[in-house]
């Protein structure tokens, strides 16, 4: 059997109905043989980097590893951005990338290549990846797929690249190679009662005790679990930017986002609290500041990861297990700790008394927080929201109300020109909209996409958030740099977006004061099946506030604000 066409079949076989490509000479038989074997569709995308961020939105909403196709030398290259994030976000996802024949490979000789656009991917993504390797004959290219799809998927996902020259993609492979089931790796049964029992002895004697919910949640398919758990115990959570609504009918329990730009409250409840439960969250310094002695001091900590490399990384637990989310939640079900209204009517009162979209106030215009609550309360129809990186991912991140739905956003890469092509993934795969939520510097790295959308009938809704700046990096300049704004003001423009979705086909407009949301985003969703572009102009001092400023502890932001007197 061709080797192309044993790919296509494997494919289909895993249940990857969507691969995402730009074709170039080294996949033309790749593409060939999938588009010939009909069960898996393929996806044209206009940038390798958006074909692999479009894999990592797929993957993220079905749990299997997403596809991503890209021919050798730049095309293979371009995909790197989408790796390296799937790699820092624990994405499962499986890149080809086509390689010149195997004798044009320079490999072993002092020339610096030889077949043309010949480039060595596999020692470029080898950092990013969980694997990278390239077949050494046409046979092995079988056991390789179930290599990759196999790594990709078990322990911490994550990204696996395989290079595979062009004469091998049309060579011969025994069409009968039985993967067999993936390992599980199987969970250390007395680690898990002490780390229970412990945990139990903990909160019984904790008066402020709180959870921590991380993206392991999301990978580990446990939210509803823990939203039960969550329930069950009457315990405040907080999470990091990656565990955002993963919560559902939690309440006031639900208590925020935590970190450099998180909800205020939260990161007060964080500082006050005297046990930490972490469960699948990296304790990195976006969430924890700089000072990990004092995250350490007076609390007991105690996290759960399935990467040992998390577990005393930056800060050391009291407790540490390695183990799968779905695994230990199910355990942690067995303890009964007792209520502490207190506690939690002292976070409940902070957050109505902190309220995030009253943390500033602007003369005029959109105000970029309660924006966001806007666009979470008219859109319901959403199956999810995917948010680009800059000042409007933590506008969102702290105010766009999304229990019980997706919530995509680059955290560990912090990829620009993310949110179009992971909304593309994203909606193939649930078959419902999804939000892009996009600022005008991100949006224009990946902006080719919106021609993606048209081709193939894709029902986004598109948000940017145009601040005619980069205002995050804008910000910080502002505060260290006595106000240059080089790269960030000056020099940088952006063209105008109403009439850059029109010339693509795609309904748009412009909202730029608040009595005009309502009509403008019922506007949006008039018809929900079909794509549609709003333009929500937005001062350009909007800041991206509350901030922890660098250095200090996470309850200490800007602007500072006293506690009131009322709980105290």
């Amino acid at each position: 059997m061709k080797a192309s066409d044993w790919i296509a079949r494997f494919l289909a076989d895993r249940g990857i109905d969507v691969v995402f490509e730009l074709i170039g000479g080294m996949t033309t038989h790749l593409v060939d043989s999938i588009y010939r074997h009909g069960r898996s569709r393929l996806v044209t995308m206009h940038h390798e980097q958006a074909a692999a961020l479009a894999a990592c939105g797929w993957a993220q909403v079905t749990g299997r590893p997403g596809v991503a196709l890209a021919t050798s030398g730049p095309g293979a290259v371009n995909l790197l951005t989408g790796v390296a994030t799937a790699y820092f976000d624990s994405i499962p996802a499986v890149f080809l990338t086509g390689q010149v024949n195997s004798g044009e490979i320079s490999a072993g000789s002092s020339m610096r290549q030889l077949g043309f656009q010949e480039t060595d991917v596999v020692s470029m993504a080898a950092p990013v990846t969980k694997g990278a390797r390239q077949a050494a004959s046409a046979g092995e290219i079988p056991d390789l797929l179930c290599w990759a799809f196999d790594l990709s998927a078990s322990g911490r996902p994550g990204p696996v690249l395989l290079d595979l020259p062009m004469n091998f993609q049309r060579g011969e492979v025994n069409e009968n190679v039985d993967c067999g089931a993936a390992p599980k790796t199987a969970v250390n049964g007395q680690a898990l009662a002490d780390f229970v029992g412990a945990l139990g002895e903990a909160l019984e004697r904790a008066e402020r005790p709180l959870l921590l919910v991380g993206n392991g949640v999301a990978r580990s398919g446990t939210a509803k679990l823990l939203s039960e758990l969550v329930r069950l115990w009457e315990i405040p959570a907080v999470w990091s930017l990656m565990g955002k609504g993963l919560l559902e009918d939690c309440g006031d329990l639900a208590s925020g986002m935590i970190g450099t730009y998180g909800n205020r409250w939260a990161n007060r409840a964080l500082v006050e609290s005297d046990l930490l439960l972490v469960l699948g969250s990296r304790l990195d310094i976006r969430q924890t500041g700089v000072d990990t002695e004092a995250l350490q001091r007076g609390r007991a900590i105690f996290q759960v990861d399935i990467d040992r490399g998390e577990l005393g990384g930056r800060v050391r637990p009291t407790k540490g297990l390695v183990a799968d989310l779905a695994d230990a939640v199910p355990a942690l079900a067995s303890l009964r700790p007792r209520p502490r209204p207190a506690w939690r009517e002292r976070l409940r009162r902070l957050r109505e008394l902190w309220p995030d979209t009253d943390e500033y106030d602007l003369p005029s215009g959109l105000h970029p927080n309660r924006l966001m609550a806007r666009i979470g309360a008219a859109s319901a129809k959403a199956a999810g929201f995917v948010t680009d990186v800059g000042a409007h991912q933590m506008w969102a991140a702290q105010s766009l109300p999304v229990e019980g739905r997706r919530f995509l956003s680059s955290g560990g890469m912090g990829a620009m020109g993310y949110a179009l092509p992971a909304a593309i993934g994203a909606t193939l795969a649930a078959g419902a909209p999804f939000v892009v939520l996009a600022g005008d510097g991100g949006f224009q790295c990946n902006i080719q996409e919106l021609q993606t959308v048209v081709r193939n009938g894709l029902p986004l809704k598109i948000v940017i958030v145009d601040n005619r700046s980069l205002g995050m990096v804008r910000q910080f300049q502002e505060a260290y740099f006595e106000g240059r704004l080089p790269g960030t003001v000056w020099g940088y423009d952006a063209p105008d977006f109403e009439g850059l979705g029109r010339a693509y086909g795609i309904p748009s407009r412009t909202v730029r004061e608040e009595g005009e949301l309502d009509e403008a985003l019922s506007w949006l969703w008039s018809e929900p099946d079909k794509a549609a572009l709003l333009v929500a102009s937005i001062p350009p001092e909007a800041p991206t506030w509350p901030k922890m400023a660098f250095g200090r502890g996470l309850d200490r932001m800007d602007p500072p604000r006293d506690e009131p007197r009322e709980v105290l």
